[in-house]
């Protein structure tokens, strides 16, 4: 195939920013969309040229490093597809494909493509974990967890944190992302103690970083590569109200 691509280049938050047209030609149907950028930047090399910079690690979909608009829509148009795992089959030759980072007050861009999600880390430090004591683990069996709790549980673990959420939210909400992490230990009877301090904690923490609130458009769970049910952000609301409330 051969595709016109309009990339973001950015050289850092101070640059203003601008969208470059490239043309990348005899593109396989079988590469990921991340191995069509791998092309394009080869050539930029050997012409000379600054390479696109965007954000990668295990490219299997696991880690959530991956992330850019592509045309429009966070991660792209495949659902539940995250960009390393997105392939040029989906795409036309001929097509134009624009390509941006995640857009959020609280992820300046770093460089082209990437972008700064710490936010995210600090979140989780403000209690995205559970306190434990020291020694040999307990036995397996010693402490039941219904099977229906235990499944919504691994459903909101299954978050990767790459920002598509607040990426696709027009408020530029981390409500999703956060109701993740509160959720999946907030189900488990080894973060019970901690579940209310947990989530007052680690919602006022994401307010201190930017971001935007919640108004129920349900754009992140459209575009979340995990699927992340809707319901994540109502218990979190909850554990939160009952926190605040004491």
């Amino acid at each position: 195939m051969n595709l016109t691509l309009k990339i973001w280049r950015q050289n850092g938050a101070s640059d203003k920013g601008r969208m470059v047209t490239y043309r990348v030609d005899d593109v396989s149907p079988d590469m990921s969309f991340l191995e069509m950028l791998d092309v394009l930047n080869e050539r930029l090399i050997l012409e000379g040229d600054d390479p696109v910079a965007f954000d990668h690690d295990c490219r299997e979909g696991i880690c959530g490093m991956c992330g850019m608009v592509i045309n429009g829509v966070a991660h792209g148009e495949q659902k539940l597809t995250t960009t390393c795992q997105l392939h040029m089959r989906h795409f036309k030759d001929g097509d134009t494909i624009t390509i941006e980072p995640w857009r959020a007050a609280a992820f300046p861009v770093v460089k082209d493509l990437v972008v700064d999600r710490s936010a995210f880390d600090r979140i989780i430090q403000a209690g995205g974990f559970v306190s434990v004591p020291t020694g040999s683990a307990p036995e397996a069996h010693s402490v039941p967890v219904p099977k229906a709790d235990a499944d919504a549980a691994f459903d909101a673990a299954t978050c990767i944190g790459c920002g598509a959420c607040v990426a696709a939210c027009p408020n530029g909400s981390a409500s999703l992302f956060t109701a993740a992490k509160i959720t999946h230990l907030s189900l488990l009877p080894q973060g019970q103690p901690e579940r209310e301090s947990r989530a007052r904690a680690m919602v006022e923490q994401m307010d201190a970083e930017g971001f935007g609130g919640c108004t129920n458009t349900g754009e992140c769970t459209a575009v979340c590569p995990k699927g992340i049910p809707f319901d994540t952000i109502a218990r979190m609301n909850a554990d939160y109200l009952k926190a605040a409330s004491k």
